[in-house]
């Protein structure tokens, strides 16, 4: 399908019209709100409505700190984003009035902050949140005593923030864990019932895995004996979830009886929902029970798809089994290897990741300098201008500016948008209920539920919500709210826009990268087939299965960034959605080999597969290699004349059944590779010269 053409009219209605389903529980909704209204209400109510104030306004900036996983990696984000906030608002206090100091601290922090990107969306929140609270409490300079009782307030807030987000973990040890898990499941019960799948889909539950492998096995993982239950239940997942895609892959001829699959998702439904209310899986044991009774009917007749039929039965009544012990009501000692995260989802050091991108070509070194320039211009413009309230405009460029063009585009226009609809929204509703102190605490309740709620849902709608909650937070500090209205708008705008110019004028356009993107993809696809080349060193198969699962879905947010800029080509666009549809298709090819090997092992004629497998890893290493020199696929093994030769042994083969099944994983995968290298032979190859200056490191 030819790829669309950019239309700046196309992107503004859809930043404003998209919206996504809420993803924040209610709980987290009610938690994080309370942080926020509580310290004032008591504030209040004690006669010290300051106090309340400035801890409100330090568990209001570091609430999106907390965020889903286990509970150590919830206090170490929430204490680095309170540290973090507290420095910089005494920093703010300190210095705000002296415009040289505050523009050298304003770059600093804008620098430091934007190369916080290179750890991820958690820390790069602590960066913004650094770089809001200088330039807010800038506004406000004042001495040492007064400056550090402030910072502390606010230090506070974002220590109550933290004590609410754990406050559940006596009860609720596991939860986190638990949760991640019953996604996955849940998702595996989806696949079971979908009748095909189209091979051109990214397989299922790829960033459900990632997401559950870093909950279970990183950094943050929690201790004790509950978790290699826990482990069992991850590793069982991949396996249940080869074994489906093995299944959804076989010919009508070999199509698994509906009965058996509806079954197969109904003792799935029940094991996340086991896992998700942390209680025995007796709903699980019966659904077990009753698609036991129909699996030697659905494994008849057909030998290969009875090894998968009788593989996915035994993996269910595992999961089941480990699902009544994988929580805090009851332990068992797991017979199994112990499980690490996988190389591919380890961070390297943080001093060696901070030296490496130490140069231009680095997206998060670029991100850092434009965020470091434009927040201390846009710091000095407000000085120098003296605009009312001008600290709403560097704080707009602290929120808005992003790594890439389409997130800085979408929310500079959404935060304009969402400021104005909530400036307006909540003068008109605060005309409207009484004029007392706690119905605007109300008020400010409900705002902030709204913002904390709908953040992922509709940013704009969000902002509306945010603007009201910071307006009548402003109010009880004895600011009106109906004053300077068109002042934040203004600036707002302003802001935005600037950030927008900050980025134009310096860009990373994401077509830079996306053939090495693309390239990383398929080099990790054939170190996946290498490792599936040699059954005897089968750890190596969970690790590049891993490194691939990872290497597509970077690749994939390549392409969605560069399907979000201006003057992206057509035909590399084009090249670039054939490259992963198609990628997505040999994936999954790799996985039914994967699903076979479980079950043997040896395959037919396992030296031959070996080296068959070798040269298609090899052709599919050429074929990356041409990608990331922008050239014609050449010199490539002639994979269709070693697979018929490979066919010809296999068809003398003792085991007829299992060799019938390679062949057809071998026709596929040549077929895979070989539309990959005709993708990129068909592809327009743009001068290496040309494109050597906009490739940046990711």
């Amino acid at each position: 399908m030819p790829a669309s053409v950019y239309s700046l009219r196309a992107n503004l209605l859809e930043s404003l019209t998209r919206t996504k389903r809420p993803d924040v529980p209610l709980r987290v909704v009610v938690r994080n709100t309370l942080a926020v209204v509580l310290p004032l209400a008591i504030g209040m109510a004690c006669g010290h409505t300051a106090v309340g104030l400035g801890v409100a306004a330090g568990a209001l900036d570091t609430m999106f700190s907390d965020q889903p996983g286990p509970y150590r990696q919830r206090v170490q984000q929430l204490l680095l984003a309170s540290l973090a906030a507290g420095l910089a608002a005494l920093a703010g206090f300190l210095i705000g009035g002296q415009l040289p100091a505050m523009l050298l601290a304003s770059a600093l922090v804008g620098f430091g902050g934007g190369m916080l990107v290179l750890f991820g969306t958690d820390l790069a929140r602590v960066g913004m949140t650094s770089m809001i609270l200088l330039v807010v409490t800038a506004a406000s300079p004042t001495s040492l005593g007064p400056a550090a009782a402030g910072a502390a307030l606010i230090f506070a807030g974002g220590l109550l923030m933290m004590l609410f987000s754990v406050a559940a973990w006596p009860l609720h040890r596991y939860r986190p864990e638990r949760q991640a898990l019953a996604v996955v499941y849940r998702g595996l019960a989806t696949l079971a019932r979908q009748r095909a799948q189209d091979d051109e889909d990214e397989p299922a539950l790829s960033g459900a895995m990632t997401t559950l492998q870093q909950t279970l096995l990183g950094r943050y993982h929690a201790r004790g004996r509950a978790m290699e239950a826990f482990g069992v239940m991850l590793e069982l997942a991949e396996r249940i979830r080869l074994e489906l895609t093995a299944l959804a892959d076989g010919s009508s001829g070999h199509a698994v009886p509906l009965r058996f699959r509806v079954g197969v998702a109904r003792v799935l439904d029940h094991i996340a929902e086991a896992l998700q209310e942390g209680v025995a899986p007796h709903a699980a044991e019966r659904a077990l029970r009753a698609l036991r009774a129909i699996e030697r009917h659905a494994a008849e007749s057909d030998v290969q798809r009875a090894l998968h039929v009788h593989a996915l039965a035994g993996q269910l009544a595992a999961a089941v089994r480990n699902a009544n012990w994988a929580g805090s009501r009851g332990e068992q000692r797991a017979e199994t290897a112990d499980l690490r995260l996988p190389a591919s989802l380890r961070q390297s050091s943080t001093r060696a990741m901070l030296l490496a991108n130490l140069t231009p070509h680095s997206v998060a070194f670029r991100h850092a300098v434009r965020s470091a320039v434009a927040l201390s211009l846009a710091l000095a413009l407000s000085r120098v201008l003296e605009l009312p309230h001008g600290y709403w405009l560097p704080m707009t460029v602290a929120i808005v500016l992003r790594p890439d063009f389409a997130a800085t585009f979408n929310f500079g226009l959404l935060r304009v948008v969402g400021t104005v609809l909530g400036l307006v929204l909540t003068t008109a509703l605060l005309h409207v209920i009484p004029d007392q102190p706690w119905a605007h605490l109300a008020l400010m309740g409900v705002l902030c539920m709204a913002f904390r709620y709908l953040a992922t849902a509709h940013y704009g709608i969000a902002v509306a919500a945010l603007t009201g909650t910071v307006v009548v937070l402003l109010s009880f500090e004895g600011v009106d709210p109906g004053v300077a209205v068109m002042d934040r708008v203004v600036n707002t705008a302003l802001g935005s826009g600037l950030a927008l110019l900050a980025y134009v004028l310096w860009p990373t356009w994401e077509r830079g990268r996306a053939r090495a993107a693309l390239a990383d993809m398929l080099d990790a696809y054939a170190d996946y087939l290498r490792a599936l080349g040699r059954p005897q060193r089968r750890a190596s198969h969970r690790e590049t299965r891993t490194a691939a699962r990872t290497a597509r879905t970077n690749a994939l947010a390549s392409l969605e960034r560069m399907r979000a800029e201006p003057a992206t080509p057509a035909a590399l666009l084009d090249l670039a959605q054939a490259l992963f549809s198609n990628g997505n298709r040999l994936a999954r090819t790799a996985m039914t080999m994967e699903a076979l090997l479980q079950h043997r092992a040896n395959l037919p004629e396992q030296t031959e597969v070996s080296a068959f497998v070798d040269h298609a890893a090899a052709a599919l290493h050429g074929v990356a290699g041409a990608l990331r020199e922008q050239r014609a696929a050449a010199d490539l093994p002639d994979l269709r004349l070693l697979q018929r030769s490979l066919g010809a042994l296999l068809a003398m083969s003792e085991d007829q059944a299992a060799a019938d099944q390679v062949a057809r994983l071998a026709d596929r995968l040549v077929d895979n590779v070989n539309t990959l290298a005709h993708v990129i032979g068909r592809c327009p190859q743009e001068p290496a010269a040309q494109a050597a200056g906009r490739h940046v490191l990711p």
